[in-house]
């Protein structure tokens, strides 16, 4: 398994390098002897110039990826569909927001007259039967379920038979 210097940052493959356990239980990979006794001599890997932690401060080696990626501007497109076509699209579009409004209403106001005339059928209907005495047929009662059978009850002992 790859391991990271804890001090240069560089890779430290299986096989190479050393670790250090501290008193605390933390894990120190170091990559060289010279990487370990900058630790233990507590010096900044950020000032030590062959360090990746250095290099990464001061933007060494970037340049390749100074170059920026040049995004694609996504090109909007309108286009009809199934029993719209563009002018009426265009055309709702450009509509004025008291008008869509007015629309909204009107169509609301159909809707809530459809349910009321439901309703008044269906108040309608109900007379009608109470009129001629006929009254639904009532839904047959449940009968009480029957009570489980208790047998005797069971004394648990410590074995297992």
């Amino acid at each position: 398994r790859l391991e990271v210097c804890s001090y240069s940052g560089y890779k430290v493959y299986p096989g190479h390098g050393k670790r250090a356990i501290r008193g605390d239980g933390r894990q120190f990979y170091f990559l060289s002897g010279k990487c370990e006794r900058s630790h233990y001599l507590k010096r900044n890997p950020r000032e030590v110039s062959w360090t990746v932690l250095y290099r990464r401060k001061y933007k060494k080696g970037a340049v390749e990826e100074t170059v920026k990626k040049r995004s694609k501007k996504v090109a909007k497109t309108a286009r009809a569909f199934a029993g719209a076509s563009m002018a009426e699209i265009m055309a709702k579009r450009n509509q004025n927001p008291e008008v869509r409004l007015a629309m909204r209403e009107q169509a609301l106001r159909a809707l809530k007259e459809k349910q009321r005339a439901k309703e008044a059928e269906r108040k309608a209907k109900k007379m009608e039967l109470k009129k001629k005495n006929v009254a639904p047929a009532p839904k047959a009662q449940q009968q009480p379920k029957a009570a489980k059978k208790v047998g005797k009850p069971v004394v648990k002992t410590g074995k297992r038979f």
